[in-house]
Formats: C-alpha cells, sequence, structure tokens
C-alpha cells in the first residue's frame, strides 16, 4: 500500500562496531525472499559476494582500516537499500513500479517496472539492480514481514544486535544515548530508513559524507517533466480542438 508520509517510519539501525561478519544476515534474505545463488571467485577479500546483485539484496562490506591499538581494524559494514525518505528513484519512475510502505520503505511492484533503469541512475547509493527479465530488485525492508507484525528476515537472524528493527525515532535515541558519535541517515535525503550508528566518521565506513539526489534528476523532475507533460497535454488537446471542430481526417479520393 503506498502513503505519501508517515510520522511514525520504521528504520533498521545498523552497528557496524557489533557486526562479527557471520553474514547470517545474507543467508536470512536469500531464504526468505527466494534468491537463487551466485557463483563468484576469490577477489582477495572475505566479502562475498563483490557488490549488491539481482540474486543479494543485502552484503556485508569488509573494510580493513588503520589502527593504533591493533596491526589493523576490521569494519563489516551492511549495505542494503537505505530507503530514503526523498527518494530519487520514486522521483525518476515513469510507471509507479517503485512506492513507499507504511512503515516508511522504499517498495516495489516488479509488475509495473518497464526495465527504464532510470532510478539506477537517480539512486545515489547505487542500490537498484535488475534481473535476467529486466526488472527491478533490491532490499524492501521486508515489508512482506513487516506488514505481518514480524521483523525483516536478515534483522531476525542477527546473533549480536547489530541489526535492529523498530520504530526510526526511537531508534536514533537509544543510539545517542549509547555515545555513538555520528547518526548516518538521521536527516541524509529528509530522513532514512536504514540508520547507522558510526564511532567514526561515515568514510571509514566507506559511506558518502554528503549524499545527494543527481542534480541531472532535480532539474528532469523540477523542469523537464513539468513540461513534458504540458506537452503531451496540448497534443491531445490539440487532437480533440481538430476532431470537434472538423471532424475526423480523411483521404482525399485518387483523382482518375
Amino acid at each position: 500500500m503506498a502513503r505519501e508520509n508517515t510520522n511514525n517510519r520504521k528504520a533498521i539501525m545498523v552497528t557496524p562496531e557489533a557486526c562479527i561478519g557471520c553474514r547470517a544476515c545474507q543467508v536470512a534474505c536469500k531464504s526468505w525472499n527466494q534468491l537463487s545463488g551466485m557463483k563468484t571467485k576469490n577477489n582477495g577479500t572475505y566479502q562475498n559476494p563483490p557488490d549488491l546483485a539481482s540474486s543479494a539484496f543485502n552484503l556485508i562490506h569488509f573494510r580493513e582500516v588503520p589502527s593504533q591499538e591493533n596491526p589493523v581494524r576490521w569494519l563489516f559494514v551492511s549495505r542494503r537499500c537505505m530507503h530514503c525518505d526523498d527518494a530519487g528513484c520514486m522521483k525518476i519512475c515513469p510507471s509507479g513500479a517503485l512506492f513507499k510502505t507504511n512503515d516508511g520503505a522504499v517498495a516495489y511492484d516488479r509488475n509495473k517496472c518497464i526495465g527504464c533503469k532510470l532510478c539506477v541512475n537517480a539512486c545515489p547509493f547505487d542500490v537498484p539492480r535488475y534481473d535476467a527479465d529486466n526488472k527491478i530488485t533490491k532490499c524492501h525492508q521486508c515489508s512482506d514481514r513487516t506488514n505481518a507484525g514480524m521483523q525483516p528476515a536478515c534483522v531476525k537472524t542477527c546473533p549480536t544486535g547489530a541489526l535492529k528493527f523498530g520504530d526510526r525515532a526511537e531508534l536514533i535515541d537509544d543510539a545517542k544515548k549509547d555515545g555513538f558519535k555520528t547518526i548516518y541517515g538521521e536527516k541524509n535525503l529528509d530522513g532514512l530508513g536504514s540508520v547507522y550508528a558510526f564511532k567514526d566518521e561515515p568514510k571509514l565506513y566507506g559511506m558518502k559524507e554528503n549524499p545527494a539526489i543527481p542534480r541531472s534528476l532535480v532539474f528532469w523532475h523540477n523542469y523537464l517533466k513539468p513540461l513534458s507533460v504540458i506537452g503531451l497535454g496540448g497534443v491531445v488537446a490539440a487532437a480533440a480542438f481538430h476532431y470537434l471542430a472538423i471532424g475526423p481526417h480523411k483521404e482525399k479520393d485518387e483523382e482518375v
């Protein structure tokens, strides 16, 4: 069910320092959404698969960063759709395939997707993927589970509490009380539905400092799209006026 806005948004709070890299969340996501396996190869990292894919809605991003206490510091960062409140993918989707759920997640109707891939260019987080049928696939925050009062599959299976699901405002308040330096996604793009509790700056975790919808999309949405609608309406109106005033167009009889 689509919605315009809600004051009771739900969210997933991601805490990388609490993640042990077990990837149970990846397995649970595949199992619940019946996603097929992927053939991958070793790229010199424990991270697998290497990136999001049509059959990988979420993944644990393995990062090695400098540390003063140990030779290396491991960070395990859960990557998925960010469920932006100001969602560029929704703004540019011409078919209405992308919509908001009652909890504020960005879900999709596969049957409405026309395979234009405009959402790929509009997403500042490089999330949407397309399957073999040229249909959009991505994390939908397990809207089929949450609508029934259950937790998302990834959150349900997380053994350490690195993933938590609940009232967005409460999750953010709890993270601030726990002393986290940065609540990534608190205000970005009018607030994200995947929020991160960071001890350090976002770039250390591989996240953009100031994510923004591409300017080309803003230009399209604010200027070109209204003009195209007006232009289309003008063509339809002119055709209707011609039909009423002059009648249907008829070919002249061929002269003998």
